[in-house]
């Protein structure tokens, strides 16, 4: 392994981060049109907040509903990013190469970073736990849905 293909490893990690993290994001928008629900996507919510924020989110996708949504259309929603996960699995059951056994570096590397984008972050795993409980607190006006579906 030269240090070319290591540095191209890494540039393609960081660009299927990059692109991975706006699918996930899509994802879940998608998700919620498709259930007849509008919902807000802002790139950079925290910008104007400071240079250097650990926490700092890339995009946000808000759910615009009212206490008679379901509760399980926002938890596929929130777990839509795993289709992200079907090159996979579609190389699991054999209709795709596998790409660890023959595939370049960079390959592998930008499949990582792809499939680290298809797990459900933590605000998702909130949604799928306690969608009921953020859509009782919208219908008592509250901000609950909003709250609770922004991912990072």
């Amino acid at each position: 392994m030269t240090p070319v293909e290591l540095i191209v490893a890494a540039l393609a990690l960081s660009g299927s981060v990059a692109v991975g993290t706006a699918a996930h994001e899509l994802s879940h928008a998608i998700a919620l049109w498709a259930g007849g629900y509008r919902c807000e996507i802002r790139w950079w919510p925290n910008r104007g907040r400071g240079w250097l924020r650990p926490r700092s989110a890339f995009a946000s996708v808000t759910p615009q509903v009212d206490g008679t949504a379901s509760p399980m259309a926002l938890r596929c929603a929130a777990l839509a990013p795993l289709t992200l996960a079907t090159p996979l699995a579609l190389a699991l059951a054999g209709l795709l190469p596998d790409p660890y056994e023959s595939g370049p570096l960079a390959v592998q590397a930008a499949l990582i970073g792809w499939l680290g984008c298809a797990l459900p972050s933590p605000q998702d795993f909130a949604v799928v736990w306690y969608a009921d409980r953020a859509l009782a607190r919208a219908s008592a006006g509250g901000d609950g849905a909003g709250q609770s579906a922004d991912s990072t």
